[in-house]
């Protein structure tokens, strides 16, 4: 990780991070930052989206719905809803999603994918009503 976080992969990342997330939520995550936290956002920045999100052979769509299961399966209830919302910027669809909470409830548990199941619902739900209010 570059220390003034001005890298090739830094900058890579936050463009990367910034397609998938939205210029608001990463804005919003930015003006969070402080001191404590700010070599954390750097790493997050570089070794999540400057490294793996941003190799070529899956598509962003792909990524999305991988990271949707993993963090499903793991009862990550926030990154969850977080990246339900990124769907609009990676093409993932509803379907999509519903397939891949299928697969967690097999391989990770019927709890598991229930709990999901909800907190996806819900952000889809506020994904909609604030598309109406638009």
């Amino acid at each position: 990780m570059s220390d003034d976080h001005g890298g090739e992969r830094y900058k890579a990342g936050m463009a990367v991070r910034r397609q998938v997330l939205g210029d608001a939520h990463v804005d919003r995550a930015s003006a969070q930052m402080t001191e404590f936290d700010a070599d954390f956002q750097a790493f997050i920045t570089e070794g999540a989206w400057g490294s793996v999100w941003s190799r070529p052979h899956f598509t962003k769509r792909e990524r999305s719905i991988v990271t949707i299961a993993l963090l499903a399966a793991l009862g990550h209830d926030e990154e969850v809803a977080m990246h339900v919302r990124a769907t609009r910027n990676t093409g993932a669809t509803k379907e999509d999603i519903r397939e891949a909470l299928l697969h967690v409830a097999v391989y990770a548990g019927v709890p598991a994918a229930n709990h999901a199941f909800k907190i996806v619902k819900r952000a889809y739900d506020e994904m909609e009503k604030a598309q109406k209010q638009e």
